[in-house]
């Protein structure tokens, strides 16, 4: 698994402040993709155990959350690393282009935001949008929180 950036994010889960990696080689090719770079397989740095470990260690205490923009298309390497973040007391999130992922991925999540960028819809901050951001757990649909009232 191969991540192109690394970033501290305060909007992608509401009322968390978290570690963001942008996971490379993306298969859904959206239209509209803001990022179509991403796209290639192997861009980026490898996420080696150290490399992550190491983020996990020098934000503890400040970050409480770790997003992964994608990276379900390598489900092993996925899971271990919720794994290691919820063991080192993060919560866990996966922003997919995907309507649904596989069972064994949602174990390890607290929130997940699934659908395809569509330009005509917009995002999560669209009223209209046909993306969802659930909490796993109780399956509720949390989309208000994005919209800006």
């Amino acid at each position: 698994m191969y991540f192109n950036d690394f970033q501290i994010v305060l909007q992608e889960v509401p009322g968390e402040v978290s570690l963001c990696l942008t996971i490379s080689g993306c298969p859904h090719r959206c239209e509209g993709c803001h990022s179509p770079f991403l796209w290639k397989e192997g861009s980026g740095q490898q996420l080696t155990h150290e490399i992550f470990r190491g983020m996990l260690y020098k934000y503890y205490g400040f970050a409480t959350c770790v997003v992964f923009m994608g990276g379900e298309w390598h489900q092993a390497e996925l899971i271990e690393n919720l794994r290691c973040a919820k063991d080192k007391g993060y919560k866990t999130c996966l922003y997919t282009g995907l309507e649904k992922v596989d069972k064994e991925i949602l174990k390890h999540l607290t929130w997940i935001k699934t659908g395809q960028w569509i330009t005509a819809r917009g995002g999560l901050d669209s009223k209209s949008t046909n993306q969802k951001f659930i909490e796993v757990k109780t399956n509720k649909i949390l989309n208000h929180l994005f919209i800006k009232k």
